[in-house]
């Protein structure tokens, strides 16, 4: 059981990295994808896409965009390419179907990101997140909230609507950020993996967390309902292991 929530834990960091799930603000321009949110670290102020890889040529991936458009990242030997939780890899050990978020100089004529640095992750991991997203973790946007019955409705990041509930084992939090967690082997067949619970926060209740708020928690299935040891609301600009925020808006987000 602590290995099934350690793994978990380690997929939301993940997820969170290369976008599936909505937590950072963004700023998308218009016509030239994705400035990455906030105006500190390495990568402030360039574009970004994410989405999943469909063919791989030489130096140069082409991506199938989370809105359903393809676009080529073309990257060069000062290209920053990481894999899992943060292993440095070459473009040529990515495969069709790894999961990616690439930063760099948006060529909007030409469909065309001059990538400074691409995270990836493994088709088989982007599938293991697709399959538990609702049975071990929860992330998303709030659409209603039942006081009466402790529940609440999630627009999940891949657009299904979910209604979870809440029991005496669950605590709730807003902000904080998650620590490490994403150095050594990838989880999943590379091994089990380690990450670093989350830090800092305000505890709250229920009742603090209103429509619109992004959440995220790890937890597992009660009596056909999905049930959080811990819902955490995701704040604008939340920081990540220290580093500046990506933004990671696979979902609806706050406007």
């Amino acid at each position: 059981m602590r290995c099934a929530v350690r793994m978990t834990r380690i997929l939301l960091l993940v997820m969170a990295a290369i976008g599936l799930a909505a937590a950072a603000p963004c700023v998308r321009a218009q016509g030239d994808g994705q400035a990455m949110s906030g105006g500190h670290g390495p990568f402030a102020g360039m574009q970004r896409e994410r989405g999943e890889v469909t063919a791989i040529s030489g130096d140069t991936l082409t991506v199938k965009t989370d809105e359903g458009a393809t676009i080529q990242v073309v990257t060069t030997e000062n290209t920053r390419v990481m894999k899992g939780r943060g292993q440095m890899v070459k473009v040529g050990d990515l495969k069709v179907g790894d999961g990616v978020m690439a930063a760099g100089m948006l060529d909007a004529a030409n469909n065309t990101l001059h990538a400074a640095m691409v995270f990836a992750v493994d088709a088989a991991q982007i599938q293991a997140m697709k399959e538990n997203l609702g049975k071990t973790y929860i992330m998303g946007r709030v659409t209603a909230i039942d006081m009466d019955n402790a529940r609440m409705t999630v627009e999940r990041t891949d657009h299904v609507t979910q209604t979870i509930g809440f029991d005496e084992t669950t605590s709730f939090r807003r902000g904080g950020r998650m620590m490490g967690g994403m150095s050594g082997g990838a989880p999943g067949a590379g091994g089990a993996g380690t990450a670093a619970p989350d830090a800092g926060g305000e505890s709250i209740t229920l009742a603090d967390i209103k429509v619109g708020e992004m959440v995220r928690g790890t937890g597992s299935v009660k009596n056909g309902v999905f049930v959080p040891t811990e819902l955490v609301v995701m704040e604008r600009g939340q920081r990540r292991g220290g580093g500046a925020a990506m933004s990671g808006s696979g979902g609806p987000g706050p406007q």
